[in-house]
C-alpha cells in the first residue's frame, strides 16, 4: 500500500468514527481530497486508492490537472477565492465551485457555463468567524445572496461552505460549524433545496462531522505538508492532526 493510499484509509476511518459518534451514517459524509500544489501523479495515485473527488485552489493549476487526468473521469471542485476574470475556465472545467461569495461571480459562472454541460454545482462561502482577511459573505447577507444564486440558470445551489479561523478551541469550532448548519436549515425552511455543508479540514474533521458536514476538504492528512509539495508523492506524511496554514488560502 502506498503512503497516499494508507493516508486515505486513515482519513476515511476518522470520518467513519466521527459520524458514528454523532449518530450519523458515514456514507453521508463525502471526502474531498485537496490536491492543490500536488502533481497529477499524486492525484492519480489517490484515484487508484478509490478517491474520486479532488479540490483545487488555483484556476490554471486545476484546469491543467483536470485535462491531464481526463482519462480517469474524476470530479473536480474549485475551492479557492475566485476572481471575476477567472470564472470562464472554472465554469467549464469544474463540476463544483465551493467559494461563491458575491452575486457577480455567480452570474458570470451562470453565463459562461456551457449549455451542453450539466448545471454547475455551487456553494456559497460564508465568513462565519468575521475575519477581515477571509473570503466569504457575511452571515447576515448570505440569505439574500443564496436566493439570488438559486434563481440563476445553469447553476445548482447545493449548500454552504466555511473556513473558520484556525484554533485549537474545539467548542469554538463547533459553534462556527453549528452556525453554518443553522443558516442552511433556515434557507431550507425558506424553500431552497440545499443538501450540502462543505466544512472541516485535516485538523477539525471530527468537529465538522459532529455538526453536520456533508463534505470535508482534506489535503495535508492525505498528501503531506504543503512545504513538501514539490517532493515525491510517496514521502512520509505528517500526523493527521498537524496544524494547517492560516492564510485565506487554507482549505485543507
Amino acid at each position: 500500500m502506498t503512503v497516499i493510499a494508507a493516508n486515505l484509509q486513515a482519513v476515511r476511518g476518522r470520518i467513519a468514527r466521527a459520524a458514528q459518534a454523532a449518530g450519523r451514517d458515514p456514507a453521508t459524509v463525502a471526502l474531498l481530497a485537496v490536491s492543490k500544489t500536488w502533481p497529477a501523479e499524486a492525484v492519480r495515485e489517490a484515484a487508484a486508492a478509490a478517491q474520486h473527488a479532488f479540490g483545487e485552489n488555483y484556476v490554471q493549476e486545476g484546469v491543467d490537472k483536470a485535462a491531464a487526468l481526463g482519462d480517469l473521469q474524476l470530479e473536480w471542485h474549485f475551492i479557492g477565492p475566485l476572481q471575476s476574470n477567472k470564472t470562464r475556465p472554472v465554469a467549464n472545467a469544474f463540476h463544483w465551485v465551493h467559494s461563491v461569495d458575491r452575486l457577480k461571480i455567480a452570474e458570470r459562472l451562470s453565463a459562461q457555463r456551457d449549455a451542453h454541460l450539466p448545471p454547475l454545482n455551487v456553494c456559497i462561502q460564508v465568513n462565519v468567524s468575521g475575519e477581515g482577511s477571509k473570503s466569504g459573505v457575511a452571515p447576515h447577507d448570505a440569505r439574500e445572496l443564496a436566493h439570488a444564486v438559486a434563481a440563476l440558470p445553469r447553476l445548482r445551489l447545493r449548500g454552504l461552505m466555511c473556513i473558520p479561523e484556525p484554533t485549537d478551541d474545539e467548542p469554538l469550532l463547533r459553534r462556527r460549524f453549528a452556525a453554518l448548519r443553522a443558516l442552511k436549515d433556515q434557507l431550507v425552511a425558506e424553500g431552497l433545496a440545499l443538501d450540502t455543508l462543505s466544512m472541516g479540514m485535516s485538523h477539525d474533521i471530527e468537529a465538522a462531522v459532529a455538526e453536520g458536514a456533508t463534505i470535508v476538504r482534506v489535503g495535508t492528512a492525505i498528501f503531506g505538508a504543503r512545504a513538501a509539495a514539490g517532493a515525491h508523492a510517496g514521502q512520509a506524511a505528517p500526523q493527521p492532526n498537524g496544524r494547517m496554514q492560516t492564510s485565506n488560502e487554507r482549505h485543507a
